[in-house]
């Protein structure tokens, strides 16, 4: 497993995984079953890196062209590790993304929990969530 951001853009392969960087401690069954599946591995921890900078350095990956399958990766219930699935939206924003697969993960207790772009999405958006939810606002 590499540092992300310590990576020349082009060390990449088809399928990309990107990994919080306690995840394979704290979940080491979780991270086995996801890692069977990554070309390559890179661990991030938003704690020390600006989730800009790392949106940059995957968007200069992802401007290769050789990622087809780009899998994140968390512990559950961190403020700082939650941040890296606000990633794809940014990405989206930047860049045609329509030939990259990009997929979402929590790992808790050794099961992975596949995240939807909906869910992600109403993460960052509370006001919307609590109407959702019918509590008053």
């Amino acid at each position: 497993m590499k540092e992300l951001m310590k990576t020349n853009v082009y060390d990449v392969g088809e399928s990309v995984l990107i990994v919080g960087s306690c995840l394979p401690d704290m979940e080491p069954e979780g991270f086995a079953q996801l890692r069977a599946e990554a070309d390559h591995v890179f661990e991030l921890c938003l704690e020390q890196t600006h989730i800009n900078m790392a949106i940059t350095k995957i968007s200069a990956m992802l401007y290769t062209g050789k990622i087809r399958t780009l899998r994140f990766a968390t512990v559950d219930r961190s403020p700082h590790c939650v941040q890296m699935h606000y990633i794809q939206n940014e990405l989206r924003r930047m860049m045609d993304l329509s030939a990259v697969t990009i997929e979402n993960y929590v790992v808790e207790n050794g099961k992975l929990t596949k995240l939807s772009p909906e869910l992600i999405y109403l993460s960052k958006h509370l006001g919307e969530l609590s109407r959702r939810m019918g509590e008053n606002v």
